[in-house]
């Protein structure tokens, strides 16, 4: 009986499931983003391309309008790597913590970052930190740029998001003043609104009709932990659950099939 009543223990624990971090597919694209040097030089790479680009465009610039370069904040001039870890460790999903990160202005420069614009800032260049955070977030993101010495960072230099998730109407409010040199972010939302709401074979035509702009005019930067590739992937159902969001990457996926060889 002991034996029996041991046993049916035995299979009941057996039975019970391990819940799954809905977040375990962001652990590797964190870890590169915070422990590969690659990443770090894909960035420098990016910054430098644009130094050299910046300064070539100066000496033959002829507009009469001020010289402007646009950034985008998140993982292009600031690291948010810890906050995806937040959501890793907890099992949380975006928004959940992302405002108290935002309000603890403890975000890094993406490396290069802060050495181009003080660059570009001493070349009397306009620079306009174009992002989708949210307006109502905007004084603790200027006090995170100012606190790691970002130039340029006043209220008529920042371009929050307000209504709409597009930046195209705050690029061409700038354009209207200023000639904009270079545009630099890990979203392709942050150069055209061709990019906006496509699938993944859209993007992928649109990306190749722009082939020319990438490294001469519009720079991109590396970020594999999130963006509107993710989107595509999801046919921007965000709100889709955790199972099926899993699905659908696996979905998504090409992969090699063995009886190919056959």
């Amino acid at each position: 009986m002991i034996i029996f009543s041991g046993l049916l223990i035995l299979l009941a624990s057996c039975q019970i499931k391990t819940k799954t971090n809905p977040n375990e597919h962001l652990v590797m694209a964190t870890l590169y983003q915070q422990t590969a040097a690659e990443y770090r030089a894909l960035c420098y790479q990016a910054f430098n391309l644009g130094r050299w680009q910046l300064q070539a465009m100066l000496d033959t610039l002829q507009s009469k309008k001020k010289p402007a370069v646009i950034v985008d904040i998140d993982e292009t001039v600031l690291d948010n790597s810890p906050y995806e870890g937040y959501v890793i460790k907890t099992g949380y999903s975006y928004p959940a913590g992302w405002k108290e990160w935002v309000k603890a202005a403890q975000a890094e420069p993406v490396p290069g970052a802060l050495e181009f614009l003080t660059f570009a800032d001493r070349q009397g260049v306009d620079i306009f930190y174009v992002s989708n955070r949210r307006a109502e977030n905007q004084a603790w993101t200027m006090k995170n740029l100012k606190k790691v010495g970002f130039p340029q960072v006043t209220d008529d230099h920042m371009f929050l998001r307000t209504i709409t998730s597009s930046k195209e109407e705050r690029r061409q409010a700038i354009q209207k003043t200023h000639t904009i040199l270079l545009l630099f972010g890990d979203n392709l939302n942050d150069f055209a609104s061709v990019f906006e709401n496509k699938s993944i074979d859209d993007r992928f035509k649109a990306a190749d009709e722009f082939r020319s702009q990438f490294g001469r005019r519009f720079i991109v930067l590396p970020n594999a932990m999130y963006g509107e590739w993710e989107g595509a992937i999801y046919n921007y159902n965000w709100s889709a659950k955790p199972a099926k969001k899993s699905q659908m990457r696996l979905n998504a996926l090409r992969y090699f099939k063995m009886h190919d060889l056959q």
